[in-house]
Formats: C-alpha cells, sequence, structure tokens
C-alpha cells in the first residue's frame, strides 16, 4: 500500500470520527424500536424459510431431471441459500442493534 493510500485512509477514519461522538438528539420516546425488530425477524425468519424450501426441491427436481449438471445446480443451490440466508442474519443483527439503543 502506497504512503498516499494510507494517508487517503487514515484522513476519511479522522474524519468519520465526530459522527460516533455525537449524543442522541431529539427526546421523543422510542419505545416501538423493539416490537418492530421482533416483528421484523419474525417476518424474515419465515419467508427465508419458505424461499429456503422453494429453492431446495427446485434443485432436487432439476438435479433429478438432469443429474449431469448436478455440480452447477448444487452450486447455484447453495449460492441461493447463502444469500437467502444473508437477509435472515441482517435482520437479526438490526434486531440486537435496535435492543441496544
Amino acid at each position: 500500500m502506497t504512503r498516499k493510500t494510507f494517508f487517503l485512509l487514515a484522513a476519511l477514519l479522522l474524519v468519520a470520527c465526530p459522527i460516533f461522538a455525537q449524543t442522541p438528539g431529539g427526546g421523543g420516546s422510542t419505545s416501538w424500536n423493539l416490537p418492530a425488530a421482533y416483528i421484523a425477524m419474525g417476518i424474515a425468519s419465515g419467508l427465508c424459510g419458505i424461499g429456503q424450501g422453494k429453492a431446495t426441491a427446485s434443485a432436487a427436481e432439476a438435479m433429478a431431471r438432469n443429474p449431469g449438471a448436478q455440480a452447477a445446480i448444487r452450486f447455484a443451490l447453495i449460492f441461493g441459500l447463502v444469500l437467502i440466508e444473508s437477509l435472515a442474519l441482517y435482520t437479526l443483527v438490526i434486531t440486537f442493534v435496535a435492543k441496544a439503543t
């Protein structure tokens, strides 16, 4: 890494630091954050389960119809399942953030 890149990254990090030092503004009640986060987690988990079930069923049917393409189908299945599961994980992180505030 060149010196120019290093100094650019250091400058960007120093500019971003005051954002985390600010106190929260307003003063309104945010008691709705936690139940809304739990509802969002439930919806995301349910829809992820439905999506994963449909993806797995379609992949099994595709492998049964064309056994020669099992490697490509398996790769697409695993990649799709990872993307579907990431939705639930991101929602879980948002739930923890909502609980912390």
